[in-house]
């Protein structure tokens, strides 16, 4: 199932995002965005809960999460970095609800989706308020 795989993919990069964005928070300029930052982990920790439930659920297995990229080192590319990730997958979650008839699946990705838009929207804000 194709969608077994996607929902790893999800779960790889909703682990890779929490990861990175601990890195951020701790480098933000001040603690609004700090805090700001951390509210999206928050977010992020909750896809990966969800992702993490959906794959048990459909498999019987407990997915080994990896970290999928590495976190680039200064504040400035780390938030280009994360802006991109997040428009990539706004995309990535919208092909998946699209192509599965499961309700449960299809509402999980799409509602991540729509938070991975508001992210991606933060972090534009972010870069253009460094």
């Amino acid at each position: 199932m194709e969608v077994l795989n996607d929902i790893l993919k999800a779960i790889n990069g909703e682990y890779t995002a929490i990861a990175c964005y601990e890195l951020l928070a701790n480098q933000a300029q001040n603690a609004e965005i700090k805090n700001r930052i951390l509210e999206i982990r928050n977010d992020e920790i909750r896809h990966y809960e969800t992702f993490w439930h959906l794959y048990i659920s459909l498999t019987g297995k407990q997915p080994t999460p990896q970290i999928t990229k590495q976190c680039p080192a200064d504040y400035k590319s780390g938030i280009l970095a994360a802006f991109i990730d997040e428009q990539e997958t706004v995309d990535f979650y919208h092909d998946i609800a699209r192509s599965t008839n499961n309700p449960v699946i299809k509402d999980a990705f799409t509602q991540a989706s729509a938070d991975e838009q508001n992210h991606a929207v933060w972090f534009l804000y972010f870069m253009n308020h460094h």
